[in-house]
């Protein structure tokens, strides 16, 4: 079961050390996870599966349990979907969030199935104010959450539309027009979509205070990463609700884990953000370790494998890319903090496989391995994907060590590795550095 790190307290999961807090908000808790007050930023994720179709939807989110997710989201677009909530969250481990647009009876129908929270675009509900405190209300009376989710798509057209031609469109002193310079136009447009999305953050949180309900987690979301660090940025300064980052249809893997990684990073170094979610077109297992690597890059998690590979230069000697890829690929489930590296040449290589707990330096079909600094052995590059993961699995608990490293072994994988006549001196190894 994924656990949740840090100095939580009121049998909130514990698992390993939150290294570093963010700015401290007021508390939220969400099932079994606490969000804000200083625990540790939980990482989510949304399914891709029919709601309504049970058994797919709780098989996918096992899988996204199984590499680290602490809360999940699922769509209810339908009636068919919310009555099935209470049976889907009987199966899974971790808190499950219903995602709930236009119709407030789904929200209604989610709560009475026991869900952990709830989220909710007053910016697109029927009826809005109206909706939106009733469905507080039966959020207070079940003591659950709920996520006031903004977009920037949200926010009223005609407002932008005509803010935006004030914005690029001056009047002069003399009466004449004035156009703004194209990048001073862009960042004045970026603001005054932000103060919007802020405003109206505040105004739904009112809403909400009126009848005395504080279970209020709230996102500000925007596919332009600048736009969204600026939301975030100007409501963490006039509110101490704990914030739920993520940057909107962010794109596929590549792309969307670089804008998640820029937006959320920024705004996570300066302490601003208790709950996060890297938005991917790619399956929902794939969001989870781009959150862990943002979060473990800046100190903020302290969770699973952190690992160094070479970048395979011309001084590689072996088949460093497949091995450092299947490495990491079997690694996945692993929860325990441990640094393992996977090296190909001279220069870096002993260096940071000494530094790691479990390192592999290879070169000219053969490789020394490391274990807390120490030469274990030399092993041929048939035997490296088998070396390292035993290796691995000798510092792991017991059930971890299982999954990484079966009985009987591994069989590995067929690298091609480079031939030369100058190679590493083995089992003997220089300490250089690059």
């Amino acid at each position: 079961m994924p656990s949740h790190e840090g100095a939580a307290s009121g049998g909130a999961q514990v698992f390993g050390e939150a290294l570093t807090m963010s700015n401290k908000t007021r508390q939220v808790r969400v099932g079994n996870v606490l969000i804000g007050g200083g625990a540790p930023v939980a990482v989510q994720s949304m399914t891709t599966t029919y709601t309504r179709d049970v058994k797919s939807t709780v098989e996918q989110i096992k899988r996204l349990e199984d590499v680290g997710c602490e809360l999940v989201r699922v769509a209810v677009p339908e009636m068919e979907d919310a009555v099935v909530l209470g049976e889907i969250k009987k199966q899974i481990s971790i808190p499950l969030v219903a995602d709930i647009h236009y119709n407030p009876n789904l929200a209604l129908e989610a709560i009475r199935q026991g869900i952990d929270k709830v989220r909710i675009n007053p910016g697109n509900l029927l009826n809005g104010r109206e909706s939106l405190v009733q469905i507080a209300r039966a959020a207070k009376e079940r003591d659950i959450a709920m996520r006031i989710g903004v977009n920037s798509g949200s926010i009223d057209a005609l407002d932008k539309q005509a803010q935006m031609q004030r914005i690029q469109v001056r009047l002069r002193a003399d009466g004449t027009l004035e156009r703004s310079d194209p990048a001073e136009a862009r960042r004045r447009e970026r603001e005054h979509l932000a103060e919007r999305m802020v405003s109206k953050a505040l105004e739904y949180i009112s809403w909400c205070e009126e009848i005395d309900f504080h279970n209020i987690i709230v996102s500000l979301k925007s596919s332009t990463v600048l736009t969204a660090v600026e939301a975030y940025r100007r409501f963490s300064e006039r509110s101490d609700y704990p914030i739920h980052l993520g940057i909107t249809e962010a794109g596929t893997l590549v792309t969307g884990a670089v804008k998640s990684s820029v937006g959320m990073g920024l705004l996570l170094a300066d302490g601003i953000g208790d709950t996060m979610r890297v938005s991917l077109s790619a399956e929902p297992e794939e969001e989870i370790p781009v959150a862990y690597e943002i979060l473990k890059s800046l100190e903020l998690r302290n969770r699973g494998v952190t690992f160094v590979s070479c970048p395979s230069c011309g001084r590689v000697e072996i088949d460093v890319i497949s091995v450092a890829n299947e490495v990491e690929k079997r690694l996945t489930k692993v929860q325990t903090p441990i640094q393992v590296a996977v090296m190909g040449c001279v220069v870096n290589g002993p260096g940071e496989s000494r530094d790691a707990d479990v390192g592999l330096a290879g070169g000219k079909g053969k490789g020394v391995i490391f274990r807390k600094g120490q030469v274990v052995k030399t092993v041929p590059e048939d035997q490296f994907l088998d070396a390292v993961l035993k290796e691995v699995a000798s510092l792991l608990p017991e059930a971890e060590a299982k999954l990484v490293y079966p009985e009987g072994g591994i069989k590995d994988i067929a690298g091609t590795h480079r031939t030369r006549d100058e190679g590493m001196n083995l089992p003997i190894l220089p300490g250089t550095r690059g």
